[in-house]
């Protein structure tokens, strides 16, 4: 990277910075008549010159000049104006000035602003391109949030300095200089004493300012650490939890807070003092003006527009000065920030460009074998975890990988898979090196998949087809505004520096996934989410989410027709009684209190909450329906045999678990409620407390807690009622409930909510188990399996893929490899959080799945359990880092005994 901050923007905006230069030369010239004229004002019209006598008057912007041996030239003899009228042409003239001076101030601004994002653009997409082309073993050295802060942060001034970098010194020296100027015409000496001013404050100042560079150095450094060392403590939370050392962390914190805090009180003091001695500098200047300016006009030495032009001139002085010294201090600021992350950045040796150039074109197959030959492989302690192998895999051969964790084979597969780089020795493909070869080759033709799986916020569809995207394959067509705000970023990214890629493009290789487009693409997808298991898992996600019916019409009519096929399913395997679905004539036992009065449920908890406690609506219906007293005294009950039965438990017991209505922090406070309200009517208590009591019962479900609370009676009191709260509900609540229809689909409910519709009775222990199995078996029946797995993909798996088990995470990795049709295929141990019998099972599907029609591309797996090995041609075992035997099996499935073994 060029190593002078200055080089690199003058190479990068040459031409812009030229203009602009010529813009602010252009702009002096109104600058500098516009100190003229208040002198002219002032001596002209306001105090008489030259219009001595009663109806004189003088031109009004005459044009003329002189040129040797021809004389004067009057080109234009101007208007003649009396001494009114010429004041108020003068002052005209100068608010034209005034607006002229502040266009050519918001013109350059404006162009400096845009200069500068340019710039910071350019400098920030050359970084993360540099981060992309770093070598393997680097990413071990840095932290992820420092190269971060680097990128977002420490980069940031310079995209504001890129515009100030030559046209401020320009501007404002110009400005100055002017300024300056214009005082030695009014008055030598005055002139004289505004130089020696200026030139007290350009050597002291910028000398008193390099303690503050130090200071500002010491300041990023110690950001960029905490920065760093917070994100390790956000990475390794679970660590510091289980060594209790939680204490330990915000000592360490508070310690570099403590230093950070040293660091910005000196540069305040420092700052501010430097600020304090150029204040008074710059009010040191007028003090001299008007005492012996004052003195000159006294003599007659100057007269009075002058000295108003050289007071209204150095009024514009300090401020330009001012600013030109800032602009130096900001200057060395931003170089050192710039050669602070030159050397970060400037990383040996770095990956060449041309080997991650984009290419449309389909990748040619891989013809020869990998090997590895004479391969040795160091960690970043210099111990060889690889030395001296050599070991070639065919096309089409399938080798199996043995010896254990630190035995060697993990490194072989990293190095196969381009993730580190040889200590010595090469990886080939046929006669060539293997990091020779483009990434757009290597990157499809070479699958890789291992234990360490990342997985990229988003959805978890955009995971699985990521190993897809290698450059965009369809043209976008725009049209209308959108076309034109397509052409300016074509227009800012080639100025920037950056590709003109179009992310909205189809950037997926239909063809990679040996499919034909966007429609025969999920077939694929679904075999090989089939092979590694993972249909269920995401089918599971599916269901469990909710869906907007309006946008997926056809298929929330599907799913309330669905309703009826449950019940028939049920009714002819007489499992009847395992769902009791919602019936707006009758009470539903497995569903809440609540659930049965409101027959829906809460859309928005936030309003149900605020409505309960201050709404008169639920109170006036509960006294109309006679449940205002009865739900009192239940709750009452509720709460007496949750205080008596859960209060000496600690708050992790499995019992909250069944509470819908309490927590374990609800204890003390109804334990201190009832012995406030105890034996006392309810007319005597609180408003505030009775609905504390009476929320109790909407959370009770008698067959899971068991209180005998509900008889007949009461169950029909709250059916009646139903009709109160879905026919009177007020204007202001429409919406905080959502009613349940048998015929309409719920949007606030998830998929399997709106197919039962209703809840699974608690008569059977492995209800849920069996209820899936039937839902799952019915959505294949009714050819809706499909459509509910892609609403599976659509599940946003969070960042780094938390929200997925760590299992699903490296399923989900394992499947991103498969679904890309390549030559070589790596497995480095890919399934090490699942148990043995998954992975075994999921090691034969992947084995049927790849040997499936024609294809038979070669399989490098390294295996955590040797017992597989029987899948393999060949087998090589290491050792402490070496290949100790490699053995060729006689027998071993053929290619059509692959589907039998998986099954």
């Amino acid at each position: 990277m060029e190593p002078r901050l200055s080089r690199y923007i003058w190479t990068h905006t040459r031409k812009q910075q030229l203009w602009i230069l010529l813009v602010v030369a252009l702009s002096m010239i109104p600058y500098f008549l516009s100190f003229d004229l208040p002198k002219q004002i002032v001596n002209g019209p306001i105090q008489g010159q030259g219009f001595e006598g009663p109806g004189s008057t003088q031109p009004f912007l005459p044009i003329s000049f002189s040129l040797p041996f021809f004389g004067e030239i009057n080109l234009f003899l101007g208007f003649q104006l009396e001494r009114e009228g010429m004041l108020l042409a003068l002052s005209l003239v100068f608010l034209l000035l005034v607006i002229i001076n502040g266009l050519f101030k918001f013109y350059i601004n404006t162009y400096k602003g845009r200069l500068g994002e340019r710039l910071l653009r350019r400098i920030r997409f050359e970084l993360i391109d540099r981060v992309l082309r770093f070598p393997p073993g680097h990413f071990k050295r840095v932290k992820p949030a420092e190269i971060a802060t680097m990128i977002k942060d420490e980069v940031e001034p310079m995209g504001g300095f890129t515009g100030d970098a030559f046209v401020q010194p320009a501007l404002l020296g110009g400005q100055a200089l002017t300024a300056l100027i214009f005082i030695l015409l009014q008055s030598f000496w005055l002139g004289i004493i505004a130089a020696v001013i200026v030139a007290v404050q350009a050597v002291i100042i910028p000398r008193m300012r390099r303690r503050l560079l130090v200071l500002g150095r010491e300041r990023q450094l110690t950001a960029r650490e905490l920065s760093g060392r917070v994100s390790e403590i956000v990475d390794g939370i679970g660590t510091i939890r289980g060594h209790d050392t939680s204490n330990y962390e915000r000592a360490d914190i508070a310690a570099r807070l403590g230093r950070i805090f040293k660091i910005r009180y000196d540069l305040y003091e420092w700052k501010f003092l430097v600020k304090f001695l150029n204040n008074f500098l710059a009010q040191v200047t007028p003090f001299l003006f008007y005492s012996i300016g004052g003195y000159f006009a006294l003599q007659g030495r100057l007269d009075i527009g002058q000295l108003v032009a050289v007071i209204g001139a150095y009024k514009d002085l300090p401020g330009p000065l001012k600013e030109l010294i800032d602009w130096d201090q900001a200057r060395q600021d931003v170089q050192v920030k710039y050669a602070q992350v030159v050397e970060q950045f400037s990383v040996e040796p770095l990956i060449d460009a041309k080997v991650q150039e984009v290419s449309a074109a389909p990748a040619p197959p891989l013809a020869g074998p990998l090997a590895a030959v004479n391969l040795t492989v160091a960690d970043d302690g210099g111990s060889k975890v690889v030395e001296h192998v050599s070991l070639q895999v065919h096309p089409g051969e399938a080798v199996a990988v043995t010896g254990g964790s630190g035995g060697g084979g993990e490194a072989l597969a990293e190095a196969f898979g381009r993730l580190i780089w040889p200590t010595s020795g090469r990886i080939l493909v046929g006669d060539v090196d293997v990091h020779d070869l483009p990434e757009s080759i290597t990157g499809r033709r070479i699958s890789y998949a291992s234990s360490e799986v990342y997985t990229f916020h988003g959805s978890l569809g955009d995971n699985l087809l990521y190993g897809l995207k290698h450059a965009p394959l369809t043209e976008t067509v725009y049209e209308g505004d959108k076309a034109a705000h397509r052409r300016w970023e074509l227009l800012e990214a080639k100025l920037a520096g950056n590709p003109s890629f179009d992310l909205n493009s189809d950037w997926i290789d239909y063809e990679a996934a040996d499919a034909t487009g966007p429609d025969d693409l999920f077939a694929r997808i679904k075999a090989v989410l089939d092979a590694v298991l993972l249909t269920n898992d995401i089918t599971a996600l599916a269901v469990r989410s909710t869906i907007n019916p309006v946008e997926h019409e056809a298929f929330a009519g599907e799913i309330v027709a669905m309703r009826s096929a449950l019940r028939r399913r049920l009714e002819a395997e007489k499992l009847s009684d395992l769902v009791v679905f919602f019936e707006p004539g009758s009470y539903n036992v497995e569903a809440t209190v609540g659930e049965n009065l409101l027959f829906g449920t809460v859309t928005d908890t936030v309003r149900w909450e605020k409505a309960l406690e201050s709404h008169p609506f639920f109170k006036t219906v509960l006294k109309r329906a006679g449940l205002h007293e009865t739900f009192y005294g239940m709750g009452l009950e509720i709460a007496e045999n949750v205080v008596e039965l859960f209060r000496d438990l600690p708050p992790d017991h499995p019992f909250f678990q069944q509470l819908t209505f309490m927590t374990a922090e609800d204890i003390p406070v109804y334990e201190a409620l009832l012995q406030k309200v105890r034996g006392r009517p309810i007319e005597d208590v609180s408003e505030e407390d009775t609905i504390k009591i009476i929320r109790l019962c909407f959370g009770y479900i008698e067959p899971r807690h068991r209180f005998g609370l509900l008889t007949d009676d009461l169950m029909n009191k709250i059916v009646e009622a139903r009709s109160e709260f879905s026919e009177g509900l007020p204007a202001d609540l429409v919406g905080i409930i959502e009613h349940y229809q048998p015929n309409r689909y719920m949007a606030s409910a998830s998929i399997i909510d709106n197919v039962l519709f209703g809840r699974i009775g608690h008569k059977h222990t492995d209800g849920s188990e069996r209820i899936r199995a039937i839902v799952r078996d019915l959505f294949e029946s009714l050819g809706l399996y499909n459509k509910v797995l892609a609403f599976g993909l659509d599940f946003n798996v969070g960042a780094g893929g938390k929200r997925l088990t760590a299992g699903q995470r490296q399923k989900l990795n394992l499947a991103r490899a498969l679904i890309r049709v390549s030559d070589f295929y790596i497995f480095n141990q890919p399934l090490l959080a699942l148990d043995q019998r998954t992975q075994d099972q999921i090691t034969r599907n992947v084995f049927a799945f790849l040997r499936e029609g024609e294809r038979r591309p070669a399989i490098v797996w390294v295996l955590s359990n040797p017992a597989l090995s029987e899948l393999f041609d060949r087998v090589a075992h290491f050792e402490n880092g070496r290949l100790v035997q490699e053995d060729a099996l006689e027998e071993r499935p053929k290619d059509s005994d692959y589907k039998e073994l998986a099954s």
